[in-house]
């Protein structure tokens, strides 16, 4: 008889991992004292995986700016949520090349659309201000709604945007801000995973 294992409550899957074997993965949050922690999980017993599981772990910690607080749980040090712009962190990790070294993504990003470079800029606070150099507000306007959707932040100005715990979370907004810049297709994409069905018990999964 299998052993039953307290998760939590899952918030994000990926149906077949596309770097190992087509394997799922699944993103659950738990309650904790010192604020929500996210486990990363399979049921998967192909070997290998636990290396797989604890690589996206690595990675989120990295591209979200999370810290580990466990094998495979983490958790961001403002104690906050952020399980929007977390479950972006996990989609974005398990995407990752596994051979190529882990690396928080910039506060600059080249936007194809109004052939500009578009940089991020702290304001405090947990505050960011979106600048398009040389390109329409209506474009910076448009990125920084895109921001707001992907990582359930505040407006404070058509182009400016904040965490609600009021902390900087730099990694995170640069993780958000590659997104950002095509938010359509990033919330679609989130919206076909969704219905792609639930985590499958082992015995259903390619081994």
């Amino acid at each position: 008889m299998g052993q039953t294992v307290e998760l939590g409550r899952r918030v994000e899957l990926v149906p077949m991992d596309l770097h190992f074997h087509d394997i799922t993965l699944a993103l659950y949050r738990q309650a904790a004292p010192s604020g929500p922690v996210y486990l990363v999980h399979t049921y998967s017993s192909r070997p290998g995986t636990a290396g797989r599981v604890d690589f996206v772990a690595s990675a989120m910690a990295v591209l979200g700016g999370m810290e580990a607080v466990g094998t495979r749980a983490l958790r961001f040090p403002c104690g906050a949520d952020h399980e929007l712009a977390c479950r972006r962190a996990f989609l974005e990790a398990c995407k990752l090349d596994p051979s190529q070294p882990l690396a928080p993504r910039p506060l600059v990003f080249y936007d194809k659309k109004s052939s500009h470079q578009i940089q991020i800029f702290s304001l405090g606070g947990g505050g960011y201000r979106v600048e398009l150099e040389g390109g329409e507000a209506s474009r910076t306007a448009a990125v920084a709604a895109g921001l707001l959707k992907l990582g359930q932040l505040q407006a404070l100005a058509p182009d400016q945007v904040a965490f609600a715990c009021g902390q900087a979370h730099d990694a995170l907004i640069g993780m958000l801000l590659v997104r950002a810049v095509n938010v359509r297709a990033t919330l679609r994409e989130q919206e076909l995973l969704a219905a792609r069905g639930l985590l499958v018990a082992p015995s259903a999964q390619q081994q």
